[in-house]
């Protein structure tokens, strides 16, 4: 690895606050074909004081959690909410998260179909070397089964609308 580092002034984004860049290239050229594109992750921090090492350190320690925010943005919509009341803004990112979360589990237990998976691979020619589903792809496969449901005619094990009537009205009644 190669680090080099500055001390600036990002006067469009920090006004007058000092700023650290530091960049970080790989020695190992980043293509097949040894293609040199100068650096491959460039840092912007205010904290002037720790190590390079350690600040390169504490990036790629966070980067398992930022494909989280960024799914959560870009296929769930979170950084799409138009709320302007204090108590709408601070329960929107939470309850994304809440259904990000949701969405993993419910994939994790119900919706994985390995059968499924071997079948996109063959139809698509990028998906080959994947080993893992995407965020996208429990999205997707959740939204198929929201909208199959949505059409299904109801099962022999699910009450009828007339039953689930009878039901409530001896709730209320054995209430009173």
């Amino acid at each position: 690895m190669q680090i080099a580092e500055i001390v600036c002034i990002w006067y469009g984004v920090c006004r007058t606050q000092a700023v650290r860049v530091v960049l970080v290239r790989d020695e190992r050229p980043r293509t097949a074909d040894k293609d040199e594109r100068g650096y491959g992750l460039p840092l912007i921090t205010t904290d002037l004081t720790t190590a390079c090492e350690d600040l390169v350190a504490r990036y790629a320690s966070r980067w398992s959690i930022e494909p989280v925010f960024f799914h959560a943005c870009r296929v769930l919509g979170i950084g799409e909410a138009r709320t302007r009341l204090r108590n709408a803004v601070q329960h929107t990112a939470p309850f994304g998260m809440i259904a990000y979360s949701l969405t993993v589990l419910w994939y994790t237990r119900s919706g994985h179909d390995p059968e499924q998976i071997a079948e996109r691979r063959t139809r698509s020619r990028w998906y080959t070397t994947k080993t893992e589903p995407s965020f996208e792809d429990m999205a997707v496969k959740l939204r198929g089964v929201i909208i199959a449901a949505r059409f299904q005619h109801p099962g022999p094990y699910q009450p009828q609308p007339e039953e689930t009537r009878a039901v409530l009205l001896a709730w209320a009644a054995a209430e009173t």
